[in-house]
């Protein structure tokens, strides 16, 4: 059944009246400094399951819970590392998702069954006022139905959730453009990043003063058998409607191995868009937003540059592309 979904500005007035719409149980779309947030009530199992409902998510993919400021952790947390903390206290508010054990209060909807809870404390300013007057950590995966790009403006949230959800806050364009950084956090002392992005391993290391390395399942497409850490991880993600095809190697033979492949595809009368970024924060920036335009466009065929490893965002942009893309890399 179609629903009548309400669009808010981020006035205080709008944000009450989303607040309200969470605290009885509804969905409300959100801006955060990554990519749009769906919102629910993290405490309420029936609100995690209606998450998964509206954006046709496996249920066993959990959710990053929202927390408007710091001393929150301990609401959902059952317990607070003091490396989980000095990560707090230096990045929070900022893309950074911090995994830890669960309080029992917290429904195994929302964390997709799992012992651990992924908490995150987000730096849009609007973000954190919708949670601090919903009363409640909200469970927020990105507002968009799975496996699509993620939605860095609230129009990306209108296309695939208009009719689906209760309400989506009209606010700026996401600047991060990725989705946040997942830190597994269970061992204090041995921490490891399950998703990347804005926020790196050197940034990590440098506040903890110990190393910080990638989860070895980035390296490798998910396995369907395993249980999924953290979000974005098992199922496939991020895929454009259009075929999708990466070129790596040296920058000037992959443009040209693009340039030619696109003649030839657009010969056959194909519609054939081009992705070719020259700075990994411009990718993370711009990539979802580009993936969308180009099937409002209706491409057919993408093709696109992989990024290099000269920085570490561009392995964050990288993991992103892979999955868009279906792993398809084409060596020029």
């Amino acid at each position: 059944m179609r629903m009548d979904t309400k669009y808010l500005t981020i006035e205080d007035a709008d944000l009450r009246k989303a607040a309200e719409i969470i605290r009885a149980g509804g969905l409300v779309a959100f801006p955060t400094e990554t990519v749009y947030g769906l919102g629910g009530d993290a405490m309420s199992a029936q609100s995690s399951v209606k998450i998964y409902k509206a954006k046709g998510r496996p249920s066993d993919n959990p959710l990053i819970v929202h927390i408007a400021k710091v001393g929150d952790v301990l609401r959902v947390a059952e317990s607070f590392p003091d490396n989980a903390r000095k990560l707090a206290d230096a990045i929070w508010p900022g893309p950074m998702t911090m995994v830890l054990p669960k309080r029992a209060e917290v429904p195994d909807e929302t964390t997709g069954g799992l012992s651990t809870v992924a908490l995150r404390c987000p730096a849009n300013e609007v973000a954190r006022r919708l949670i601090e007057y919903a009363g409640t950590p909200l469970a927020a995966p990105s507002a968009n139905i799975s496996g699509r790009p993620s939605p860095t403006r609230w129009e990306h949230v209108r296309s695939d959730l208009d009719g689906k959800i209760d309400a989506i806050i009209i606010g700026e364009p996401c600047i991060g453009g990725i989705e946040s950084t997942v830190i597994d956090m269970t061992l204090p002392d041995s921490p490891q990043i399950l998703r990347p992005g804005l926020i790196t391993p050197a940034r990590i290391s440098e506040v903890l003063g110990i190393a910080c390395g990638y989860d070895p399942a980035l390296a490798e497409e998910a396995d369907a058998q395993t249980a999924p850490k953290s979000p974005g991880t098992k199922y496939r993600h991020y895929t454009p409607r259009a075929e999708m095809m990466l070129y790596r190697g040296d920058s000037s033979k992959v443009r040209e191995a693009i340039l030619e492949d696109a003649r030839a595809l657009r010969a056959q009368g194909k519609r054939v868009g081009t992705i070719i970024y020259e700075d990994g924060r411009e990718a993370a920036q711009n990539l979802f937003k580009d993936l969308r335009q180009m099937d409002e466009d209706g491409v057919d065929i993408i093709l696109a540059s992989a990024l290099d490893n000269s920085e570490e965002i561009n392995y964050s942009v990288m993991n992103r592309m892979l999955k868009a893309a279906g792993y398809v890399v084409k060596e020029a």
